[in-house]
């Protein structure tokens, strides 16, 4: 009889480790929220009486000695980690500030002895259970670092800026150094969101800021090429992308899988069809994508917004989001986009398109071919096959 214990043995180690990794993460995500509240409230604390209070020229760096003294090898409160704090509080209160306050939000907090803690340590948490209404995820917010916060606000200046490094600090793990390359290289003006609809049309603000992320402002498809580009044959460009459905997914992201082209639905006994239609996992919904190979029209949307209505009633499963519509152009203003998506009840954007030969030239030289890619990759993993072996 075969011993369990010793088959199940050769996991154990894996398991373990999965356990402790959990476990550290865990306890890393509770105190960095403690951290950040603690921060927050006392950076409160000395805004309100070094701004509006009596505190004079010099208070902040007493108050810093004074910690010192009172509790030797204290680390993180020295007058410049204290600015910090005041700096972090004053920054995110004007955003919160904006939005009603819950009548529990009045009250500070209440020790046990009954008396009121002049620095609230559950403020930060209860103004971002409100902010989420606003699509954004405290949790992403309290995952992020204090250090990574102060460097955030001190670079980058935009409300939406902000948000989109606090979001990628938290899901990708960026470390101080790698937060500050990719600042200085301006990561968030380069990788622009999609003009859409989705925060107001989508009804769960998780699923709003999941699909904000899931699509760009414009794709390369620098593996399709038209010979016309000023040709209005939408179903050449079609064609082209069916053709390379898989590169054409890759650009597109991950999670997107291919339901079809010309997807049929019929309404009041006529034919509709759909340039191209997805399923996306982790918005667990369908994406239905016209082709345009002039300019963005306003006009369009109506279409768009047709095919949304007819897949949510006849298509779409009873468990499944709503139905996310995309059109992709050539050209698009995104003032124009915003002004015309903001009315409609579905969720709707709008993305631009390069083909190869409607790139710069210099682009297209600097692009390798795709052929001599593959046999240079098929060689290199036969070169490290090799090495295994011997």
């Amino acid at each position: 009889m075969e011993d369990n214990s010793i088959s199940d043995f050769g996991n154990a180690t894996s398991i373990i480790k999965e356990a402790i990794i959990r476990s550290r993460y865990q306890a890393a995500k509770l105190v960095n929220k403690e951290l950040l509240s603690l921060y927050y409230g006392a950076g409160k604390y000395v805004s309100d009486n070094s701004r509006k209070g009596f505190w004079g020229q010099g208070a902040i760096k007493q108050l810093s000695d004074s910690l010192q003294n009172e509790l030797p090898g204290l680390r993180g409160f020295s007058e410049g980690s204290l600015r910090k704090m005041r700096l972090f509080y004053e920054e995110w209160n004007a955003v919160f500030v904006n939005r009603s306050l819950i009548t529990n939000d009045l009250n500070q907090l209440q020790i046990a002895t009954g008396e009121t803690l002049p620095i609230d340590l559950s403020l930060l948490s209860r103004q971002l259970d409100r902010f989420a209404i606003a699509g954004f995820s405290g949790d992403e917010f309290l995952r992020a670092g204090f250090t990574q916060h102060y460097t955030i606000i001190a670079q980058e200046k935009s409300f939406n800026g902000r948000l989109f490094y606090i979001a990628k600090c938290a899901a990708e793990f960026w470390s101080v150094e790698a937060l500050k390359s990719n600042l200085r290289g301006d990561l968030y003006s380069r990788s622009g969101a999609m003009p859409s609809n989705f925060l107001e049309t989508l009804p769960e603000p998780e699923q709003a800021r999941r699909a904000m992320r899931s699509f760009k402002d414009e794709y390369l498809l620098d593996y399709i090429n038209i010979e016309d580009v000023d040709d209005p044959d939408e179903k050449v460009f079609e064609r082209k992308i069916v053709a390379s459905i898989k590169k054409f997914i890759l650009s597109l992201g991950t999670k997107f899988c291919f339901i079809g082209n010309q997807h049929r639905i019929i309404v009041d006994e006529k034919e509709y069809f759909i340039d191209l239609l997805f399923f996306n996992r982790a918005l667990h919904c369908l994406v239905a994508i016209e082709l345009k190979r002039g300019e963005f029209k306003p006009a369009q949307l109506g279409q768009l917004f047709f095919y949304l209505s007819a897949l949510d009633e006849y298509v779409r499963q009873p468990d499944e989001a709503p139905s996310i519509g995309i059109i992709l152009c050539r050209e698009a203003s995104r003032n124009t986009v915003e002004f015309a998506v903001r009315d409609y009840t579905k969720p709707m954007g709008v993305a631009t398109y390069k083909t190869k030969n409607e790139m710069p030239q210099e682009w297209q030289e600097a692009l390798p071919d795709l052929e001599d890619m593959k046999k240079l990759l098929d060689t290199s993993a036969d070169e490290q096959e090799s090495d295994a072996d011997e």
